[in-house]
């Protein structure tokens, strides 16, 4: 590294201190070497630069102006050159020099500037080829690290042999993925969901405060998509990182972009996995066996009680990103093997369960209030299935799991566990029904209205919907179909006609609100 000091070291520059400046300034980087005569050289100066002078702007200005032109350039010393004229350095330099803490070294009559620059080169160069087989090096290990599958921790302890930087790696769903944070009280979930949110921003920062840490310097880990899938925080601002640093969390950065990487692949393929897991229970006995395989490929065992549960968090159309995560980690703390299937708005889990129904629901309970302390915002609603004795008797829970689930996100506006028992609806007579067996009872009454439709044109199905949708008030509906009242009765007189029941009367209304909710569980 080119520095004062390392061309102190030099003996043949006859080089000596005059002031040494403030402590650490003559070790600190150069970037290189710059000569001038100029009275006021700040404009072309680039920062830590180490200007070299002969004293000739003296007839122009006077020592102090030079210096402090110095410090607006943010110059990292001054090398004053010996001549005839000057044999020794003007003391009105040397004292604006100490006044203003700039370094200042002469260099000897007999040492032209140009053996200066050509050692400066030299040892630029060789920390330049340092820097390179260092990086080479490094690149290797990273390489090796990543093969034998040392993952996130892996290129972390790759990267602290050669600094000592305190690391963490977060994804943008909030996951820390590598690192510690070693503050005390200071807690790591606050932290990660800070980063994540840092992440979430768009563009992402360069730096961020994180609570109880303060400010983190981002490296932005690219996934296969090249979306900003995570990140390198280190735990400085980033004006407190040496060039060398960034350039080593950079190159690790690089590398864990495939482990990144590496890792979506591993979820989409296990999240496929574990969705098809409720298609095979919802098939029935034919895939009993398929079942059986799924959730010891899960490390359960298929022969053990099982507990269904179907959790929604929040009232969007879509679940909220990181929500799976937070269930996940849930029964990943307490020991417990868990399939968590994420659809688009609602998430179920299955896992076994040896205690009793009371048992489970304060479970679910303090499943609930887990995720809420993360999406504090968010209403969350858990519906419990019956306690399932074995692979086989899966289907009924998760249907009722996920009706109860649904019944409760209507009736209440709060969060709330629920099971069967709590709130029993035909939807959940239905839902017990395969789905053969819902198509056909559907298609026996609803599909001679179809036909009609489709052949002349008219909205019978839409009116019998919006019909028994307003509880088969005749002037609701039809206003909200913008006919007149007459016009409706006959057109319920002729869905009467082909379908065999009567609306005006409540058995045959029951039957006609059946077939519309059993098509749309068919459909589901």
């Amino acid at each position: 590294m080119l520095s004062l000091n390392a061309l102190l070291d030099e003996p043949t520059l006859e080089l000596r201190v005059l002031v040494p400046g403030p402590a650490g300034a003559l070790d600190r980087e150069a970037l290189w070497l710059h000569n001038t005569e100029l009275p006021d050289p700040s404009s072309y100066i680039r920062a830590t630069e180490v200007v070299l002078t002969n004293g000739l702007w003296r007839d122009s200005t006077t020592a102090t102006a030079f210096v402090s032109a110095l410090q607006r350039g943010r110059a990292g010393g001054l090398i004053f050159g010996l001549t005839e004229q000057n044999p020794g350095v003007p003391g009105d330099l040397v004292d604006a020099c100490e006044a203003a803490g700039m370094p200042l070294v002469s260099v000897s009559i007999a040492v032209p500037f140009t053996a200066i620059t050509e050692t400066a080169a030299r040892i630029q160069g060789a920390a330049r080829q340092d820097a390179l087989a260092t990086l080479a090096r490094r690149g290797d290990a990273l390489a090796m690290s990543i093969a034998r599958g040392g993952g996130a921790e892996g290129v972390l302890a790759v990267l602290r042999r050669d600094h000592d930087l305190p690391l963490l790696v977060v994804d943008r769903m909030g996951r820390r993925l590598a690192g510690t944070v070693d503050v005390a009280g200071v807690d790591a979930d606050v932290v990660d969901r800070s980063a994540a949110a840092a992440l979430a921003r768009r563009p992402p920062p360069l730096e961020a405060e994180l609570p109880g840490v303060g400010s983190a310097a981002l490296f932005l880990i690219e996934g296969a998509m090249g979306d900003i899938d995570a990140a390198v925080f280190c735990l400085r601002a980033a004006k407190d990182i040496s060039a060398t640093e960034r350039d080593a969390v950079e190159q690790a950065a690089r590398f864990l972009s495939l482990e990144v990487t590496k890792q979506q692949a591993l979820q989409a393929i296990e999240s496929r996995f574990s969705s098809e897991l409720l298609e095979m229970v919802l098939s029935g006995v034919g895939r009993a066996g398929d079942v059986q395989d799924r959730l010891r490929a899960f490390g359960i065992d298929p022969s053990a009680q099982l507990a269904v549960i179907t959790m929604v968090v929040g009232d969007g159309p879509v679940r909220p990103a990181g929500s799976t995560d937070e269930i996940e980690k849930f029964f990943r703390s307490r020991g417990v093997p868990a399939i968590v299937v994420a659809g688009s708005q609602d998430t179920v889990v299955v896992f076994p369960w040896g205690g009793r129904d009371t048992e489970l629901v304060h479970l679910c309970t303090q499943l609930s209030a887990a995720v809420r302390q993360r999406f504090t915002d968010d209403r969350v609603v858990i519906g419990v299935g019956a306690l399932a004795a074995g692979s086989g008797a899966l289907r009924e829970p998760l249907i009722g799991s996920r009706e109860v689930c649904q019944v409760l996100r209507r009736r209440h506006i709060d969060s709330r566990v629920g099971t069967f028992a709590d709130v029993s609806t035909y939807r959940m007579l239905l839902g017990l029904h395969e789905r053969s067996v819902l198509r056909r009872f559907a298609d026996d009454i609803l599909a001679p209205l179809r036909r009609h439709d489709e052949q002349s044109g008219t909205e019978l199905e839409r009116t019998l919907r919006v019909f028994l949708g307003h509880d088969a008030h005749w002037s609701t509906t039809a206003q909200d179909l913008y006919i007149h009242v007459n016009t409706l009765r006959n057109r319920v007189a002729r869905i009467g006609e082909l379908t065999g029941r009567d609306a005006n009367r409540l058995d045959d209304r029951v039957d006609l609100f059946l077939a519309l909710e059993a098509d749309a569980l068919a459909q589901g």
